[in-house]
């Protein structure tokens, strides 16, 4: 966003606390790279702001409403966030995930898809994406999804001769599905910051997560296809049979019952997310003692993971706290609502400016900042220009879903390429990526075109 349209935004000038909040959010951007952690640089920024804003009102006469008074004012609105009930299920479905990536559950899956989908063009890569999807519906968690179909893919893929660009970035882009598929952790975040209802939401992401997943297939398809030494199919496919349909199904079935398990417990108001969430981390218990992985380390090692991240999760939930709040004491809500509304656009003009701009901060920011700062000062905007808020959160989600795979800061790209043969470089896993951007933009393009593919399941719940 330029400061001359900012500027002439609304018909008015820059007042001093819009300069303010401009020059907040201009270095938060700035000492993102500066290698200091993210929870920190958001809460130094609140502090720092806070005593600038207090000192240019106080000694220098500016007009900004914002003073020490905001800091007992922080800590209130921390302790709200701390005290928050549907957060509960932010480390609930981290232990699920992780428990269900050390359960083998992944592994029994990617042998017996492969063995179904031998004989079809791109079988492997098919066998991944379905691998994906189960994964994402259960665990969520995009590190965890992305480094186990590394392992687990990528040297089979290459050894039968799969172009590595492709192999890249069909593991990289259905590794990341887990941010959107529910129970996805970022929708349960969106649904905090805007008081949404996590089920509906949920509801409204589903379509939209499998519309991806085949969208994915399509594309392999047609590659296999057309260029049948990208993705060769496997010389020695074992014919199908009633054993081979029977041992996928034994495999598949624990995962859904517990996608069931959760997912349907929610949908249907026997649970809510917090509840389903714990019914979720005690089946993927159960899931991991009947394969017979559930040892004393292996539950050490989940538990850690879990501390870890939920703790990561939450230290910037409170910085991104203090920063959104200073942020609209100086007037910042105000400057973006002023800056959009005054685009030389109708209302959809307006919104696929803002997916755009999403877009583009994905290149530079995680998918946490942006959640917790950006998309709560957007969603006024957009309600009050008549759009569905469930409908807008969903795309914003589908737009925040390719921050995983556009460099510098895609996550799934960095991830992957821990756990590759060194012969799969950062340059060829770039590559294989841009397809899979580009068929996320497409996906985009259709939930934007055609709103009932996120509203129908949310309308049937009613």
């Amino acid at each position: 966003m330029s400061v001359v349209w900012l500027a002439e935004a609304g018909g008015g000038a820059m007042t001093d606390g819009d300069w303010l909040s401009l020059w907040m959010f201009v270095s938060f951007i700035l000492l993102i790279f500066s290698g200091f952690p993210v929870a920190w640089v958001l809460g130094g920024l609140a502090v720092i702001f806070t005593a600038v804003g207090m000192i240019a009102g106080i000694d220098f006469g500016w007009d900004i409403a914002i003073g020490w008074d905001y800091s007992g004012l922080v800590v209130d609105r921390i302790w709200d966030v701390m005290n928050n009930w549907v957060l509960v299920a932010l480390p609930m479905f981290i232990f699920m995930g992780v428990m269900l990536e050390k359960s083998g559950l992944a592994e029994r899956l990617l042998r017996n898809l492969s063995t179904l989908f031998n004989a079809v063009p791109g079988g492997m890569a098919l066998s991944v994406v379905g691998i994906g999807v189960l994964l994402s519906a259960s665990t969520g968690i995009i590190g965890a999804s992305v480094v186990l179909l590394g392992l687990l893919a990528m040297p089979p893929m290459l050894a039968r001769g799969y172009q590595p660009e492709l192999a890249a970035g069909t593991i990289a882009a259905v590794g990341s599905l887990g941010i959107l598929v529910p129970p996805s952790i970022m929708l349960v975040m969106m649904a905090d910051r805007l008081a949404l209802p996590v089920g509906p939401l949920f509801l409204g992401a589903l379509i939209p997560g499998l519309l991806l997943a085949f969208l994915y297939a399509v594309y392999i398809v047609i590659v296999a296809m057309l260029k049948p030494r990208l993705a060769p199919r496997a010389t020695n496919a074992e014919p199908l049979t009633f054993g081979i349909l029977m041992a996928v199904v034994q495999a598949m079935l624990p995962p859904l019952m517990l996608i069931f398990a959760v997912l349907g417990s929610i949908f249907t108001g026997i649970a809510t997310p917090t509840e389903a969430a714990g019914v979720g981390a005690a089946g993927a218990l159960i899931l991991t003692a009947w394969y017979a992985n559930l040892t004393p380390e292996v539950l050490k090692e989940a538990c850690l993971e879990t501390t870890k991240t939920t703790s990561y999760i939450f230290a910037i939930f409170l910085g991104a706290t203090a920063f959104s709040l200073v942020l609209r004491g100086l007037g910042g809500d105000h400057l973006i609502e002023k800056g959009l509304l005054g685009l030389p656009f109708g209302p959809d003009g307006i919104l696929i400016t803002i997916l755009l701009v999403v877009f583009l901060l994905g290149f530079v920011l995680d998918w946490i900042e942006i959640t917790l700062i950006v998309l709560p000062l957007v969603a006024p905007v957009v309600t009050g220009l008549g759009f569905d808020l469930i409908w807008f959160t969903v795309l914003f989600a589908v737009c925040l879903q390719t921050a995983f795979l556009t460099p510098p800061v895609g996550f799934a790209i960095f991830y992957l390429k821990g756990v590759v043969p060194d012969a799969v470089t950062v340059p060829v896993i770039y590559r294989g990526v841009v397809p899979f951007i580009a068929l996320q933009l497409l996906g985009l393009v259709l939930l934007y075109c055609f709103s009932d593919l996120v509203l129908y399941l949310p309308s049937r719940l009613q």
